[in-house]
């Protein structure tokens, strides 16, 4: 593994590995963290996983609580590519969202179509909050999505 500590060049995967290791250093939450550059847990973390790009008020914000290097600030500002190495992951908790995906993504997709008519549910224009639930045969996990409806245009 190349030496992250004096970086002169890093890539988004240097800046995530930062990240991970200043956290658990740290000892802060992904909630403390998004608290700290005021937004969501959610796209905290996937923005620091690579998976968002960060408006610079909030890479800055980043690097200042985790005391990363300065470098790190115009990464964090980078319009990520979005490639995935597994078709289907083998990560359980991951899988299962596939999974849930998989038996419910055409009901899903037919209340949205009968709902709004023919298009999507935009996953860029979108909030998500995953929140713990009480409940008398254990606790749930309850993941709520929003996101902006877009329509299918014809012409």
């Amino acid at each position: 593994m190349k030496d992250l500590s004096t970086p002169d060049y890093l890539t988004k995967e240097d800046v995530t590995a930062l990240i991970i290791a200043a956290k658990k250093t740290s000892g802060l939450s992904w909630e403390a963290i998004a608290t700290a550059i005021n937004m969501s847990p959610v796209w905290t973390h996937s923005a620091c996983m690579g998976m968002n790009a960060m408006p610079s008020d909030k890479a800055q914000a980043l690097v200042t609580t985790l005391d990363l290097p300065a470098e790190a600030v115009a990464v964090l500002e980078e319009s990520p590519t979005k490639i995935w190495d597994q078709t289907v992951p083998t990560d359980p908790c991951i899988y299962r969202l596939y999974e849930i995906v998989g038996v419910y993504g055409p009901t899903i997709k037919a209340l949205i179509h009968e709902e709004f008519g023919d298009g999507i549910m935009s996953a860029i224009d979108f909030n998500m909050e995953v929140t713990r639930v009480q409940h008398e045969k254990g606790d749930r996990v309850k993941i709520e999505m929003s996101g902006k409806y877009l329509a299918y245009n014809a012409w």
